[in-house]
């Protein structure tokens, strides 16, 4: 999970396009936007890596996703009027979202110490 989000996270600055394409025309400063969701997922996928930080990354990862779904919605809606071959895609996007809310919840569970 770690690798997952701290990939996803430099492809927003390496491939900005993709996810400026998606915001929201309602969404203010979409550069600072993606900048900060990429510094994000940076930042918390290093803290899965770490069992002390593991469950506040978790949460926080949780907490990312839901504030990004809107972008997912927007995408499925533009790739709907443009009649976009991949439309399937952003529609899979939207349940594979819940999925990987479900992921990263299983992180947030405190474990037994080893004894």
């Amino acid at each position: 999970m770690a690798l997952l989000y701290i990939a996803a996270g430099i492809n927003h600055f390496w491939h900005p396009a993709p996810y400026l394409a998606i915001l929201p025309l309602w969404l203010p400063a979409h550069e600072a936007l993606v900048a900060l969701s990429g510094v994000a997922e940076i930042v918390l996928g290093l803290g899965f890596l770490f069992r002390p930080t593991r469950r506040l990354a978790a949460w926080g990862i949780i907490l990312l996703l839901i504030a990004v779904f809107p972008a997912n919605i927007q995408m499925a809606l533009n790739y709907y009027r443009a009649d976009h071959p991949r439309l399937w895609g952003a529609l899979l996007r939207l349940p594979v979202q819940a999925l990987l809310i479900w992921w990263a919840w299983v992180y947030t569970k405190e474990r037994a110490p080893r004894t």
